[in-house]
């Protein structure tokens, strides 16, 4: 009987070391995910060829911790970092639209405020062009319109949302 009951104990201790392994990976990836990055080098990020941002699509550049898009030939930088509670906000390619998965934020391809508890729209940097290359200041931000600004462009939403819970 005794046997049995050791049995028992290393069964149990097993599914408790478990479950605890994967809460703590559930809890790296989430920390992972929703943490944000930090600041980029404060300074000029060179980037990519001029040529590479498209004329309708967003472009993610890691160094400089932001997106690069064009609008009327201009190309602008957005900070990565949502102006609610600075979660890495990403780029719904099937919706056409940045969506916060923190707690829902929506902006349009230029940064501009849509939906959510978010205070304004995404804050920017300023862009120059060096050679041909799209060069980015990541130490100086230009703070998004607040929240009920008039968008500038009219892209609606494309396509399904990435995280499902928008309308």
């Amino acid at each position: 009987m005794s046997e049995l009951m050791e049995r028992r104990k290393f069964l149990s201790l097993g599914w408790k070391v478990g479950v605890a392994l994967v809460g703590i990976a559930g809890a790296w990836t989430s920390f992972d995910l929703l943490w944000p990055r930090g600041t980029a080098d404060a300074g000029e990020v060179r980037t990519l060829p001029d040529g590479s941002v498209p004329d309708e699509g967003v472009v993610e550049v890691a160094a400089a911790r932001s997106y690069l898009t064009r609008h009327e030939g201009e190309i602008v930088a957005l900070s990565e970092k949502c102006p609610h509670l600075g979660c890495r906000v990403p780029f719904c390619e099937s919706s056409g639209q940045f969506e916060c998965p923190c707690h829902g934020s929506v902006f349009n391809r230029l940064g501009e405020f849509r939906e959510g508890p978010s205070p304004r729209g995404m804050d920017r940097h300023p862009v120059t062009i060096v050679d041909g290359v799209v060069v980015v200041d990541t130490g100086t931000v230009e703070k998004g319109a607040s929240a009920g600004s008039p968008e500038t462009i009219d892209e609606p939403k494309s396509g399904p949302s990435c995280g499902g819970s928008h309308a």
